[in-house]
């Protein structure tokens, strides 16, 4: 199986070493180097059909690059689009569920499919529209956050609250719904506190299982670069 590491803490960069004969998926445009021994395609893996499903249902590239170890082995550094952690998450006992965007690479023998959540969750969750990318199979699957990122261990004793935007994948057992934020207090209560607090929907995580967050909102962030573009003034009237 290719072998995955990480290296480096700030912007890491992540290390793929593949034996002749194996080969891995990445998003387009994450390959930063590979030594002449490896190929590298375009390719709709898993079919037309999944690929379509990545890019109009959770705005994931139609085509990934395919890296194969053709003439001997060799390794292939990637990196995410956006700044941040990258984390590597083994498939088979464990399935995960992945946010947009979050994906980065896998070996061969990991599929990602799209997964079908309830209305509630798809319109107000933010947590990838109404199909949700998930992994089947056996192997390994690299995922960045934009950020830092954190590993948060649920065990069934407690319940956890998630800012949809700062979400990048979970344990597909865990159980999550939606919450507007965590004040005691009615519906309309909680709807006003929410919009007051600014952190709106949010979701509820329980069960067991791993979830990952990061550090930044890539919405939140594209908000507050706009705000600080400068505005065109709008020409006197004489």
């Amino acid at each position: 199986m290719p072998q995955m590491t990480i290296s480096g803490s700030i912007d890491p960069l992540l290390s793929v070493v593949l034996e002749k004969g194996e080969a891995i998926f990445a998003e387009r445009n994450a390959m930063v180097s590979m030594d002449s021994t490896l190929a590298l395609t375009g390719r709709a893996k898993g079919g037309i059909f999944s690929a379509l499903s990545r890019k109009f249902l959770n705005d994931e590239s139609f085509f990934q690059q395919k890296i194969e170890a053709v003439d001997g082995a060799g390794e292939v550094l990637l990196t995410p689009t956006l700044p941040g952690d990258v984390c590597i998450l083994t498939c088979g006992e464990h399935q995960y569920m992945i946010s947009d965007g979050a994906y980065l690479a896998s070996t061969e023998t990991v599929e990602l499919e799209a997964k079908s959540q309830g209305l509630g969750r798809a319109l107000l969750g933010d947590s990838g529209g109404f199909f949700v990318m998930s992994t089947e199979g056996h192997g390994q699957i690299a995922v960045s956050g934009f950020g830092s990122m954190r590993a948060i261990e649920l065990d069934g004793s407690r319940s956890v609250y998630v800012d949809n935007g700062h979400l990048v994948a979970w344990d597909r057992e865990l159980e999550y719904e939606l919450a507007l934020n965590t004040a005691k207090q009615g519906f309309f209560g909680k709807l006003l506190h929410s919009q007051t607090s600014g952190e709106g929907i949010v979701l509820k995580f329980s069960g067991r299982g791993k979830l990952f967050v990061c550090s930044r909102n890539r919405g939140g962030f594209v908000d507050w670069m706009l705000s600080q573009m400068p505005q065109e003034k709008a020409p006197k009237n004489d």
